[in-house]
Protein backbone atom coordinates (compact mmCIF):
# COMPACT_ATOMS: atom_id res chain seq x y z
CA UNK A 1 0.00 0.00 0.00
CA UNK A 2 1.38 3.35 -1.12
CA UNK A 3 1.89 5.44 1.91
CA UNK A 4 1.67 9.12 0.36
CA UNK A 5 2.02 10.64 -3.06
CA UNK A 6 4.21 13.33 -3.95
CA UNK A 7 5.12 15.81 -6.59
CA UNK A 8 8.86 15.05 -6.08
CA UNK A 9 11.18 12.95 -4.28
CA UNK A 10 14.57 13.31 -4.04
CA UNK A 11 16.83 10.39 -2.99
CA UNK A 12 20.07 11.58 -1.16
CA UNK A 13 20.13 14.20 1.70
CA UNK A 14 24.00 15.53 0.65
CA UNK A 15 24.21 19.43 -0.89
CA UNK A 16 22.67 18.27 -4.18
CA UNK A 17 19.75 16.87 -2.59
CA UNK A 18 19.15 19.54 0.21
CA UNK A 19 19.33 22.45 -2.31
CA UNK A 20 17.27 20.88 -4.58
CA UNK A 21 14.79 20.00 -1.92
CA UNK A 22 14.65 23.78 -0.60
CA UNK A 23 14.11 24.73 -4.51
CA UNK A 24 11.51 22.71 -4.92
CA UNK A 25 9.79 23.66 -1.51
CA UNK A 26 10.01 27.20 -2.76
CA UNK A 27 8.24 26.07 -6.16
CA UNK A 28 5.20 24.56 -3.99
CA UNK A 29 5.95 21.12 -4.87
CA UNK A 30 5.38 18.50 -2.68
CA UNK A 31 8.88 16.89 -1.77
CA UNK A 32 10.16 14.18 0.08
CA UNK A 33 13.71 13.81 0.73
CA UNK A 34 15.45 10.30 1.62
CA UNK A 35 18.55 10.22 3.19
CA UNK A 36 20.48 7.87 5.53
CA UNK A 37 22.53 10.80 6.49
CA UNK A 38 21.60 14.68 6.07
CA UNK A 39 24.68 15.82 4.30
CA UNK A 40 25.78 12.94 3.02
CA UNK A 41 29.65 12.71 3.17
CA UNK A 42 30.04 16.76 3.71
CA UNK A 43 29.07 15.72 7.12
CA UNK A 44 32.45 13.83 7.81
CA UNK A 45 34.21 16.95 6.55
CA UNK A 46 36.61 18.33 9.24
CA UNK A 47 36.59 21.81 7.73
CA UNK A 48 35.10 23.81 4.99
CA UNK A 49 36.60 27.12 3.65
CA UNK A 50 35.32 27.41 0.20
CA UNK A 51 31.69 27.56 0.85
CA UNK A 52 30.51 30.96 0.38
CA UNK A 53 29.09 33.05 3.06
CA UNK A 54 30.99 31.12 5.87
CA UNK A 55 35.28 31.91 6.09
CA UNK A 56 35.01 28.08 7.44
CA UNK A 57 32.48 25.84 8.98
CA UNK A 58 32.35 22.17 9.73
CA UNK A 59 30.67 19.65 7.43
CA UNK A 60 28.47 18.15 10.23
CA UNK A 61 27.24 22.33 11.48
CA UNK A 62 26.46 23.06 7.41
CA UNK A 63 25.08 19.61 6.48
CA UNK A 64 22.72 20.62 10.03
CA UNK A 65 22.40 24.19 8.41
CA UNK A 66 20.81 22.63 5.20
CA UNK A 67 18.37 20.57 7.10
CA UNK A 68 16.65 23.20 9.33
CA UNK A 69 16.27 25.47 5.97
CA UNK A 70 14.92 22.50 4.26
CA UNK A 71 12.27 21.38 6.94
CA UNK A 72 11.47 25.35 8.00
CA UNK A 73 9.61 24.80 3.94
CA UNK A 74 7.68 21.90 5.16
CA UNK A 75 10.08 19.48 3.28
CA UNK A 76 10.04 16.05 4.85
CA UNK A 77 13.38 14.27 5.36
CA UNK A 78 13.39 10.47 5.97
CA UNK A 79 16.46 8.60 7.01
CA UNK A 80 15.11 4.87 5.63
CA UNK A 81 16.82 3.31 3.06
CA UNK A 82 15.44 3.29 -0.76
CA UNK A 83 15.01 -0.29 -2.30
CA UNK A 84 13.91 0.14 -5.75
CA UNK A 85 12.13 2.70 -7.68
CA UNK A 86 9.52 1.60 -9.96
CA UNK A 87 8.28 3.61 -13.36
CA UNK A 88 4.66 3.52 -14.40
CA UNK A 89 1.97 5.97 -14.68
CA UNK A 90 3.90 7.35 -11.69
CA UNK A 91 7.13 6.46 -9.85
CA UNK A 92 6.93 3.76 -7.07
CA UNK A 93 9.76 4.25 -4.18
CA UNK A 94 9.74 1.89 -2.25
CA UNK A 95 11.53 1.23 1.13
CA UNK A 96 12.04 -1.41 3.70
CA UNK A 97 9.25 -0.20 5.22
CA UNK A 98 6.78 1.85 3.17
CA UNK A 99 5.88 2.39 -0.32
CA UNK A 100 5.61 5.92 -1.86
CA UNK A 101 4.43 7.81 -5.39
CA UNK A 102 6.34 10.32 -6.74
CA UNK A 103 5.45 12.50 -10.29
CA UNK A 104 9.63 13.40 -10.47
CA UNK A 105 12.62 11.81 -8.95
CA UNK A 106 16.13 13.38 -8.54
CA UNK A 107 18.85 11.63 -7.90
CA UNK A 108 21.48 12.78 -5.45
CA UNK A 109 22.65 9.44 -4.40
CA UNK A 110 26.08 10.64 -4.22
CA UNK A 111 29.12 8.12 -3.41
CA UNK A 112 30.15 5.62 -0.50
CA UNK A 113 33.94 5.28 1.07
CA UNK A 114 36.18 2.75 -0.90
CA UNK A 115 37.46 0.40 1.21
CA UNK A 116 40.99 -1.31 1.31
CA UNK A 117 39.31 -4.82 0.84
CA UNK A 118 41.76 -6.22 3.54
CA UNK A 119 41.16 -9.56 5.28
CA UNK A 120 39.25 -8.77 8.59
CA UNK A 121 38.97 -4.87 7.69
CA UNK A 122 35.30 -5.55 8.30
CA UNK A 123 35.90 -6.74 11.43
CA UNK A 124 38.24 -4.03 12.88
CA UNK A 125 35.24 -0.95 12.04
CA UNK A 126 35.46 0.72 14.97
CA UNK A 127 37.90 -0.99 16.52
CA UNK A 128 40.69 0.86 15.40
CA UNK A 129 39.43 1.17 11.69
CA UNK A 130 37.70 3.98 10.43
CA UNK A 131 36.13 6.13 7.53
CA UNK A 132 35.22 8.99 9.21
CA UNK A 133 38.32 11.43 11.16
CA UNK A 134 35.50 13.70 11.98
CA UNK A 135 33.35 11.01 13.51
CA UNK A 136 36.03 9.01 15.40
CA UNK A 137 39.12 11.24 15.95
CA UNK A 138 38.68 12.36 19.84
CA UNK A 139 38.52 8.79 20.48
CA UNK A 140 42.00 8.86 19.57
CA UNK A 141 43.39 11.40 21.67
CA UNK A 142 47.32 10.69 22.97
CA UNK A 143 47.03 7.74 20.45
CA UNK A 144 49.20 6.50 17.37
CA UNK A 145 47.45 7.03 14.07
CA UNK A 146 47.51 5.96 10.97
CA UNK A 147 45.78 8.20 7.72
CA UNK A 148 45.61 5.97 4.58
CA UNK A 149 45.54 8.02 1.12
CA UNK A 150 47.06 11.28 -0.75
CA UNK A 151 44.16 13.71 -1.27
CA UNK A 152 43.14 16.34 0.12
CA UNK A 153 40.31 14.39 1.95
CA UNK A 154 43.66 12.57 3.58
CA UNK A 155 45.39 15.77 4.39
CA UNK A 156 42.69 17.31 5.92
CA UNK A 157 42.08 14.23 8.26
CA UNK A 158 45.36 14.14 9.50
CA UNK A 159 45.12 17.74 10.43
CA UNK A 160 41.98 16.88 12.23
CA UNK A 161 43.37 13.83 14.15
CA UNK A 162 46.89 15.70 14.98
CA UNK A 163 44.78 17.62 17.64
CA UNK A 164 44.03 14.66 19.43
CA UNK A 165 46.55 12.20 18.31
CA UNK A 166 50.24 11.91 19.80
CA UNK A 167 51.42 11.00 16.23
CA UNK A 168 49.56 10.99 12.44
CA UNK A 169 51.34 8.97 9.95
CA UNK A 170 50.12 9.41 6.32
CA UNK A 171 50.46 6.30 4.04
CA UNK A 172 50.24 6.44 0.67
CA UNK A 173 51.61 4.99 -1.93
CA UNK A 174 52.98 7.44 -4.83
CA UNK A 175 55.37 9.51 -4.13
CA UNK A 176 53.88 12.96 -3.78
CA UNK A 177 50.77 14.27 -2.36
CA UNK A 178 48.02 14.01 -5.40
CA UNK A 179 47.05 17.71 -6.09
CA UNK A 180 46.91 18.85 -2.51
CA UNK A 181 45.46 22.10 -2.21
CA UNK A 182 48.80 24.24 -1.12
CA UNK A 183 47.07 25.53 1.87
CA UNK A 184 46.37 21.94 3.50
CA UNK A 185 50.37 20.56 2.19
CA UNK A 186 51.52 23.95 3.99
CA UNK A 187 49.80 23.41 7.38
CA UNK A 188 50.77 19.38 7.01
CA UNK A 189 54.27 19.88 6.38
CA UNK A 190 54.36 22.55 9.08
CA UNK A 191 52.65 20.12 11.60
CA UNK A 192 55.27 18.31 13.79
CA UNK A 193 52.63 15.23 14.68
CA UNK A 194 52.25 14.45 11.31
CA UNK A 195 54.76 12.13 9.31
CA UNK A 196 54.25 10.78 5.66
CA UNK A 197 55.26 7.74 4.45
CA UNK A 198 55.25 7.93 0.52
CA UNK A 199 55.60 5.04 -2.09
CA UNK A 200 53.78 2.54 0.66
CA UNK A 201 50.44 0.73 0.84
CA UNK A 202 49.20 -1.21 3.55
CA UNK A 203 48.97 -4.57 3.01
CA UNK A 204 47.48 -6.21 6.58
CA UNK A 205 45.78 -5.35 9.73
CA UNK A 206 47.08 -7.09 12.85
CA UNK A 207 45.01 -7.02 15.83
CA UNK A 208 43.23 -9.17 18.52
CA UNK A 209 40.46 -7.25 19.73
CA UNK A 210 41.41 -4.13 18.69
CA UNK A 211 43.66 -3.26 15.91
CA UNK A 212 46.99 -2.86 16.94
CA UNK A 213 49.09 -2.57 13.80
CA UNK A 214 49.49 -2.45 10.07
CA UNK A 215 51.41 -4.38 7.93
CA UNK A 216 53.25 -2.86 4.60
CA UNK A 217 54.10 -3.79 1.22
CA UNK A 218 57.88 -3.22 2.44
CA UNK A 219 57.56 -6.14 5.07
CA UNK A 220 57.49 -3.89 7.60
CA UNK A 221 54.83 -3.38 10.41
CA UNK A 222 54.03 0.06 11.24
CA UNK A 223 52.29 0.11 15.61
CA UNK A 224 48.37 1.87 15.33
CA UNK A 225 45.96 2.60 17.50
CA UNK A 226 44.19 3.63 14.77
CA UNK A 227 43.97 3.48 10.84
CA UNK A 228 41.68 6.19 8.72
CA UNK A 229 40.43 5.45 4.98
CA UNK A 230 40.88 8.38 2.98
CA UNK A 231 41.00 6.54 -0.87
CA UNK A 232 38.46 7.65 -2.55
CA UNK A 233 34.69 7.16 -2.99
CA UNK A 234 32.48 4.84 -5.52
CA UNK A 235 29.23 6.90 -6.90
CA UNK A 236 26.08 5.58 -5.88
CA UNK A 237 24.23 4.15 -9.06
CA UNK A 238 22.52 1.16 -8.24
CA UNK A 239 18.82 3.17 -8.24
CA UNK A 240 19.85 4.54 -11.69
CA UNK A 241 20.78 1.54 -13.42
CA UNK A 242 17.23 0.18 -12.23
CA UNK A 243 15.70 2.48 -13.69
CA UNK A 244 17.80 2.27 -17.31
CA UNK A 245 19.27 5.32 -16.63
CA UNK A 246 22.36 6.01 -19.17
CA UNK A 247 25.45 6.08 -17.10
CA UNK A 248 29.12 7.67 -18.28
CA UNK A 249 32.28 6.57 -16.82
CA UNK A 250 30.13 4.96 -14.17
CA UNK A 251 28.31 7.89 -13.37
CA UNK A 252 24.77 9.36 -14.29
CA UNK A 253 24.61 11.18 -17.50
CA UNK A 254 22.97 14.19 -17.80
CA UNK A 255 22.31 17.38 -19.81
CA UNK A 256 22.87 21.19 -18.70
CA UNK A 257 19.10 20.72 -17.01
CA UNK A 258 20.12 17.64 -15.06
CA UNK A 259 17.65 15.84 -16.95
CA UNK A 260 18.78 12.18 -17.80
CA UNK A 261 17.77 9.74 -20.73
CA UNK A 262 14.22 8.71 -18.35
CA UNK A 263 11.59 11.07 -18.44
CA UNK A 264 10.77 12.59 -15.36
CA UNK A 265 14.01 11.88 -13.83
CA UNK A 266 17.10 14.31 -12.91
CA UNK A 267 20.08 13.85 -11.51
CA UNK A 268 22.01 16.08 -9.54
CA UNK A 269 25.83 16.17 -7.12
CA UNK A 270 28.65 13.73 -7.33
CA UNK A 271 26.77 10.75 -8.82
CA UNK A 272 26.66 12.54 -12.51
CA UNK A 273 29.41 13.26 -14.31
CA UNK A 274 30.86 16.37 -13.38
CA UNK A 275 34.26 17.63 -14.13
CA UNK A 276 34.60 19.07 -10.10
CA UNK A 277 33.34 17.10 -7.35
CA UNK A 278 32.87 20.29 -5.03
CA UNK A 279 30.25 21.13 -2.23
CA UNK A 280 29.22 24.09 -4.34
CA UNK A 281 28.84 22.47 -7.55
CA UNK A 282 26.89 19.90 -6.20
CA UNK A 283 24.51 22.41 -4.80
CA UNK A 284 24.10 24.26 -8.18
CA UNK A 285 23.26 21.11 -9.64
CA UNK A 286 20.48 20.48 -7.31
CA UNK A 287 19.29 24.14 -7.93
CA UNK A 288 19.26 23.31 -11.41
CA UNK A 289 17.48 19.75 -11.53
CA UNK A 290 14.76 20.97 -8.82
CA UNK A 291 13.74 23.99 -11.15
CA UNK A 292 13.66 21.58 -14.43
CA UNK A 293 11.29 19.41 -12.51
CA UNK A 294 8.81 22.03 -12.18
CA UNK A 295 9.48 23.55 -15.15
CA UNK A 296 8.20 19.90 -16.47
CA UNK A 297 5.83 19.86 -13.97
CA UNK A 298 4.30 22.88 -15.32
CA UNK A 299 4.32 22.35 -18.64
CA UNK A 300 2.59 18.64 -17.96
CA UNK A 301 -0.38 20.66 -16.16
CA UNK A 302 -0.39 23.36 -18.92
CA UNK A 303 -1.02 20.67 -21.53
CA UNK A 304 -4.21 18.50 -19.54
CA UNK A 305 -7.49 19.26 -21.02
CA UNK A 306 -10.07 21.82 -18.88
Amino acid sequence: MTKGAYDLIIVGAGPAGMTAAIYAARYKLKTLVFGEMVGGTVAFAYEICNYPGFNTISGMELAQKFADQAKALGVEIKADRILAIDKGHAFEVKTSRDSYSAKKIILATGSDRKKLNLDNEENFLGKGVSYCATCDGPFFRDKVTGVVGGSDAALTAALLLSQFASKVHIIYRKSNFFRPKPAWLEQVNANDKIEPIFNTNVTGLIGDEMLEAVKLNNKKELRLDGLFIEIGSIPNTELAVGLNVALQNGRIKTDVEQKTNVQSVFAAGDVTVTPFEQIIVAAGQGAVAAHSAYKSTKEELSQQPE
